[in-house]
């Protein structure tokens, strides 16, 4: 079984409230953040045992400085199958809302748009298995413990996942730079999945034909694209605001 370690006072607490079996909690000593305490009850509730370290023994084992005092082992995260997300959105009722990253390989980023996508309420999160960041301890802290709270299903086949959703009765929503549609001028209030490309690429030639639509951001300043994260919340965000209009969920 494959283990990792996490880090940050949020994560670490998003970790032990979620559903990942824990191992040890690891504190330093010199720690007055007064969410340790809340951290140390959780810890205790769950029965995972907690280790005094020193501030530099921890930047070791996080490989990190920035670890605010507290490391948890735990379990490797768990991927969910697509079919699983899936089956949990036509359970739930609602309007479908899913995220697909097109060979995103920076970590921040990948972190960054699964917080947005789970803040936009999406019903998952979709990634290729192969050249793309993959959810490590440093996708988990730019989160901040939105991974916990969010499905993410690794694909073997980006463009073959698309056909799938298509089947399921999803529209797939491609951004392009060069696309001739803006972004506000779409119907995002039914079952959508929006498609975000890399950071240097965008989306791939494939991908992009499975799209049923592609879609710009209009930009007003002198710079010509957006971060991939950034590009991502505006357009789960826009869809959003129609849903609210709407009085869709």
């Amino acid at each position: 079984m494959k283990e990792e370690i996490l880090f940050g006072i949020h994560t670490v607490m998003e970790a032990l409230r979620g559903s990942r079996r824990a191992f040890e909690l690891f504190v330093s000593r010199d720690s007055h953040d007064r969410r340790m305490e809340k951290l140390l009850k959780l810890a205790t509730e769950k029965g995972i045992a907690v280790r005094n370290r020193d501030k530099q023994d921890l930047s070791r084992l996080c490989g990190s400085e920035h670890h605010q005092g507290v490391a948890l082992r735990l379990e490797g995260f768990p991927y969910t199958e697509l079919e699983d997300i899936l089956n949990t959105w036509r359970a739930s009722g609602e309007t479908g809302l899913l995220l697909a990253l097109d060979g995103v390989q920076d970590p921040h980023n990948l972190g960054a748009l699964i917080r947005s996508a789970a803040c936009a309420g999406a019903h998952g999160v979709i990634i290729p298995k192969d050249r793309a960041a993959r959810v490590t301890a440093t996708v988990e802290k730019s989160a901040a413990g939105a991974a916990e709270t969010i499905p993410v299903a690794q694909v073997t086949n980006l463009a073959q996942t698309l056909e799938e959703l298509k089947e399921a009765g999803f529209w797939a929503y491609g951004t392009a730079d060069s696309a001739a549609a803006s972004l506000y001028g779409q119907d995002l209030t039914g079952n959508v999945v929006i498609v975000i490309g890399g950071e240097g690429e965008g989306v791939r030639p494939l991908v992009r034909k499975k799209c049923d639509f592609l879609v710009a951001i209009p930009l007003q300043g002198g710079v010509s694209s957006l971060n991939a994260s950034v590009a991502g919340g505006v357009v789960l965000f826009e869809a959003v605001r129609q849903r609210l209009v709407h009085g869709k969920k």
